[in-house]
Formats: structure tokens, C-alpha cells, sequence
């Protein structure tokens, strides 16, 4: 049976009625309003049904942070459609790609990729967004053509999909994790219990990260409180300018990732902006590495929130609170632990046989709840994979202590096996990072003709370090990390490969060190 639910874009419908005169929308030197905000989705909505997309209908969308995109998001799912956003630094085959996996009907395309638009085939057309010189029309356009129309939110059940959300494709081909309408009014209701508790339309979110993904659900869970997105001027992330906004909007959330989030810690504007508006900053995408924390506490405050999460649970699997991120070391630290269930989730340690684990064990993060997606897209084989007796199994390994808080060991992919020995690369990470010269750093199991596998650390100083060897760190770690998993190499670079999400991938990693011919790591390190 059928179970009818909230159409998502009813969260604009109700900020229209209730705060309609309040800004819901910044950016530059332009502001709309929510009753602004909620006439241009339903004229978008209305142009796109003129133009035949109906509900079920995939709209792919490849565009930079902006208005319009925006609004895309909530006409795409006034309509009943599928909204599915791409990360705009992929390459036009990649895009291509992408629109033919999804099944798009219609493409999006931000006026600067016109080299994007060109690849497409599948879509039966293209409108622009924003300036350019391709396409049938432009969103602007299509706007202007239906402004006035009342487009009523189309009726949708749970299972309705509202958002191919893309996987970063970390093994192979990206895939389209299906996003529900009911499944994502639980991740909104979650997320504002869990992450941001409190939140009104007296609050101010800043967008640090590409809507396409993380940021996008952020915002999402914003709308649902009327509270104003507020965007920077341009895709380069300006950390100076994301502050002065903060200090101009008295800016109270943020969602970021940890490597965006030390640059800002460790950029001289946090002392020349006010920043006390800031109640929670939000990390997820990646652990971030304790002395990361205690600067950031030390600079910020108490306002540390970290959540555990993949696309394919749209971020809802545990929540560290501001309250549990002590900028001491001891036993209230937690530290190394990325939180303990979310509300209305539960989290299993299994072994390679499915059975739940005992505290302390490593296995593989699992997890079931009203979170989990409904499975990848016309994937069949890779559905069979990441289920096992209905938990969603999420390729990352850890344990749970007594308490239930959950600790990362890395990815599944990312263990290396030497000697016959498991080594989990963020334990040695987590050491090599509390060297005052470190700053940021990569470990990763190469081939080896003795070990099977070694480890090499790929590291980069802190601006205005003292220079220091290889000799140095492996004597520095010596009494800190067991000798079956020093690394064997200690290579430094000016910077490490960053996804468009500002995560450090170790296959970028592991590609530049082939690049640079440094796989082959049997000779003895250079003193």
C-alpha cells in the first residue's frame, strides 16, 4: 500500500505563508524573499512541465553554486521529479555519463560549461543558467515566461525518489544513490534534532561546499526553519570573505568538511572577524584529526558538531555533539570517535559472516533506520553488495566501545595488510599529525616484494615549519607507533590531491605517487 507524504517542496510553500517578507536567500549584494523564493520555483516548475517533464522525470543539473540552482532543487521536486546534481569540477564525459546512467529527460547546465553541454546526448534539452551562448532557453527566461503561476506541489508517496544523490565514485564508476521524499523528511527532522537543535528563522546559514551533495541536504534542513542560505560570491572558497559574511549576517551554522575547516582555523581573518554568532560548525566527509580539533576548539569554541554519514544515508548514522568535543585530552574526550547512533538509527559491527561483533572489535559499520536510501538506481549487482540481511553495509571500518560510540578505522579499502598484520592507515595518521611540523597527511599501503604491503606517509608542512627529514619523523614516531607499522617512506609535498568536496582520496594520493614513480618504495629512505 501507497503511503502518501509531504511533497519536500511544501517547505518553501509554508516559508512563503509564515515569514514571507524574510530573506531566505543571499547572495552578493541581492536578496530574495521566501514569497519570491517560492513564485520562482513554481514558475520554473510550470516552465519545465510546459516543456512535457512530469513526475518521475529526471532533471540533471550541472551548475555552480547560484539562485537558480537553487530553486532547481525545489521545482525539481514541486513537480514529482528527480533533481540530480552533479559535482560542477567533473569533466564533460563524466556529465555525460552521468545523464545517461540517471535517465535525465532534461540538463541544467551552468553557462560556464558549455564544453559540458556539448557532450550531453541523452537529454531531450538544455537550458542554461545564467550567461552563456548555448541551450533552448535560459532558467531566467523559462522564470520570467511563468512568473505568476500557481504550480501546486505535485502529490508524492514515501517511496517516491526526489534526488539521485551521486556517490564520489571512490571505486570505480560514480552511482545514484535514490533519495525519497519520505526518507528525506526523517534525514531533515533528524538533522535538525541531532545537528543543529534550536534552529529558527532568526538563524543564518552559511554555504561553504557545493550544493550538489552534503551541503545540499544542509540547506535543505535549513528551509525547513525558514532560515536564510547564504552563498559566497563565487566558487572560490575566499576565506576572508566567508568570514566578514559571518561577522555581516551574524552567521550561526556552517557545514563544511575537516581539510576546509583547518584552513579556516589556520587563516589570520578568524582573529579580524567576529564569529561569535556561530553556535554549530558542522564537519563531516572525512574524520578530522584530534590536534585539527583542539586548534579549532581553541580558535571557535565550543561549537564542534561532527556526524558520520555517506550519500547513501544521507549523512544520518551518529552525531559527535558541541558538549562531547573537549579541547583537553582525557577520558570525556572521546577522542578518535566520530559519535554514537543518531536518533532513530542503529549501528552494527559485523564481521566478514554478518554476526554483530563484541565492543571493541573491528569489523564493518552497518547500519539500519528511515536514513537509509532505497537503493542505487538500475544497479542491481551493486544493491546485492550493500545489503546483507537489510543492513546497509557501509564499507568503513570501526568498533563501538561499551557506550556505543562508534570509532573509524578507515575505509575498507584503505587497509593494507603487512606482514600478515592489518594496518588501519588513521591510527598512523592520527600520531604522525601531532608532530609540530606536520600539518597535513596521507598513509597508504604500497607493494611489496618482502611484507606484501608497507606503508608510505605523503606528508606537507605547516607554513612556517621547520624543515624535517624522513630520519626525523621516523625517530619522532618511534616510540609512538608499533614497528610493524611505521611507515617505511615519509615523502613531503607542497600539497596533497583534494576531491571537488575538499577531501584527500587516497586513489588521487596513490596516483600522484605513481605519477611520480615513487610506488616502488624498496630502496632505503633518504636520510
Amino acid at each position: 500500500m501507497s503511503r502518501r507524504v509531504m511533497n519536500l517542496a511544501h517547505l518553501v510553500t509554508q516559508n512563503a505563508r509564515r515569514h514571507g517578507e524574510r530573506a531566505g536567500f543571499i547572495w552578493g549584494d541581492r536578496s530574495w524573499s521566501w514569497r519570491e523564493i517560492d513564485g520562482h520555483v513554481s514558475a520554473l516548475a510550470a516552465a519545465l512541465a510546459a516543456r512535457g517533464i512530469v513526475k518521475g522525470d529526471r532533471i540533471l543539473v550541472h551548475s555552480k553554486n547560484c539562485d537558480e540552482m537553487f530553486w532547481s532543487m525545489f521545482a525539481a521536486f514541486r513537480l514529482g521529479a528527480v533533481w540530480v546534481p552533479t559535482n560542477f569540477r567533473l569533466m564533460p564525459d563524466e556529465v555525460a555519463y552521468l545523464a545517461t546512467a540517471s535517465g535525465a529527460r532534461a540538463f541544467l547546465c551552468h553557462g560556464d560549461f558549455p564544453e559540458h553541454a556539448a557532450a550531453i546526448s541523452g537529454p531531450e534539452f538544455i537550458w542554461r543558467i545564467g550567461e552563456g551562448a548555448f541551450g533552448e532557453t535560459t532558467l531566467t527566461e523559462a522564470i520570467k515566461a511563468h512568473a505568476g503561476s500557481s504550480f501546486a506541489n505535485v502529490a508524492v508517496d514515501y517511496d517516491d525518489p526526489c534526488w539521485f544523490f551521486f556517490t564520489s565514485g571512490t571505486t570505480g564508476r560514480s552511482k545514484a544513490a535514490v533519495l525519497t521524499h519520505g526518507q528525506m523528511a526523517f534525514v531533515v527532522t533528524n538533522h535538525l534534532a541531532d545537528l543543529t537543535p534550536g534552529t529558527t528563522e532568526r538563524d543564518a546559514s552559511l554555504v561553504v561546499a557545493p550544493l550538489s551533495h552534503g551541503a545540499g541536504v544542509h540547506q535543505l534542513m535549513q528551509t525547513a526553519r525558514a532560515v536564510p542560505t547564504i552563498l559566497l560570491p563565487s566558487e572560490r572558497f575566499d576565506i576572508t570573505e566567508a568570514f566578514r559574511l559571518i561577522e555581516r549576517h551574524r552567521v550561526s551554522n556552517i557545514f563544511t568538511v575537516p581539510t576546509i575547516l583547518k584552513m579556516m582555523v589556520e587563516h589570520p581573518a578568524i582573529d579580524r572577524f567576529d564569529h561569535s554568532s556561530l553556535r554549530y560548525v558542522i564537519y563531516a566527509g572525512a574524520p578530522m584529526y584530534r590536534e585539527d580539533q583542539k586548534a579549532a576548539l581553541k580558535k571557535l569554541g565550543g561549537v564542534l558538531v561532527q556526524y558520520f554519514g555517506l550519500g547513501e544515508v544521507t549523512g544520518n548514522i551518529t552525531v559527535l555533539p558541541a558538549e562531547l568535543h573537549d579541547p583537553e585530552d582525557g577520558p570525556q574526550a572521546r577522542i578518535g570517535s566520530c559519535g554514537y547512533e543518531r536518533t532513530g538509527m542503529q549501528v552494527s559491527i559485523q564481521g566478514d559472516d554478518g554476526h554483530e561483533l563484541k565492543p571493541f572489535e573491528t569489523g564493518e559499520i552497518c547500519v539500519i533506520g528511515p536514513a537509509v536510501f532505497a537503493g542505487y538506481y538500475d544497479n542491481p549487482e551493486a544493491n546485492a553488495k550493500a545489503f546483507r540481511d537489510g543492513w546497509f553495509r557501509t564499507g568503513d571500518l570501526g568498533h563501538m566501545d561499551a557506550e556505543g560510540f562508534v570509532y573509524i578505522t578507515g575505509r575498507a579499502s584503505d587497509m593494507y595488510i603487512s606482514g600478515g598484520s592489518n594496518i588501519y592507515p588513521r591510527e598512523v595518521e592520527e600520531k604522525i599529525l601531532t608532530h609540530p611540523a606536520i600539518g597535513e597527511v596521507a598513509v597508504l599501503g604500497v607493494p611489496d616484494p618482502v611484507w606484501g604491503e608497507v606503508g608510505v606517509a605523503v606528508c606537507v608542512k605547516r607554513d612556517g615549519a621547520d624543515a624535517v627529514s624522513e630520519l626525523d619523523l621516523a625517530g619522532y614516531l618511534a616510540t609512538k607507533v608499533p614497528r610493524y607499522k611505521m611507515p617505511k617512506r615519509f615523502f613531503f609535498w607542497d600539497a596533497l590531491p583534494k576531491s571537488g568536496y575538499g577531501k584527500i582520496p587516497k586513489r588521487l594520493v596513490r596516483d600522484e605517487l605513481e605519477a611520480r614513480g615513487l610506488l616502488d618504495v624498496t630502496t632505503k629512505p633518504s636520510s
